[in-house]
């Protein structure tokens, strides 16, 4: 019952240095967006609850961690397991720059059980990815509150609409960071 949201829920949540003024625009606005996710690596936890449509009200947990893209590219690697009850369900995505925008797919892409992410922007501490899904199109938004706090909503298109679907907040997990040691 749950695997089909999680299916559609994908790996999100969600959800990065300064260049030289010397770089053209791309590379200032890739490095820029680097920093971005840079800051949102690590481990992250939290709830979050379906606030529309078939399973309204139904809430979850979710235990992420992001890590810079592979490549060294910019964007992420997003790996994790959300929770509804006893059902556990693995998330995944990669999100990676392609020039003017982003890429990447939620768990297997829309070809599979997951969704592709089609364009994407950075904007401060704020990431706003469009996804879809056969006719599904929607948004994922993902906004830092200070450093150790992350809210994801992602919106799906009805009519000429942006519905809030899904709603999660994300704390950084404090305890696996490390500190140093103690002698």
């Amino acid at each position: 019952m749950f695997s089909r949201f999680f299916s559609l829920f994908g790996g999100l949540a969600a959800v990065t240095f300064a260049a030289s003024s010397a770089l053209a625009p791309e590379a200032l606005a890739a490095s820029r967006d680097q920093v971005f996710f840079q800051s949102v690596s690590g481990i992250w936890k939290g709830p979050g609850e379906i606030v529309a449509g078939k399973y309204k009200g139904t809430k979850f947990t979710c235990h992420l961690t992001g890590e810079p893209a592979p490549g060294g590219e910019t964007g992420m690697k997003l790996d994790g397991t959300c929770r509804v009850g006893v059902f556990k369900q693995p998330m995944s995505a990669v999100i990676t720059h392609n020039g003017k925008g982003y890429q990447g797919k939620f768990l297997d892409g829309a070809e599979g059980k997951g969704l592709d992410i089609i364009s994407g922007s950075v904007s401060g501490d704020k990431v706003v990815m469009g996804i879809n899904r056969a006719k599904l199109n929607g948004a994922m938004v993902a906004s830092l509150r200070g450093d150790n706090k992350m809210n994801i909503t992602i919106s799906v298109k009805v009519e000429d609409q942006m519905v809030p679907v899904i709603g999660l907040t994300l704390d950084r997990d404090m305890d696996s960071i490390a500190v140093g040691s103690i002698r």
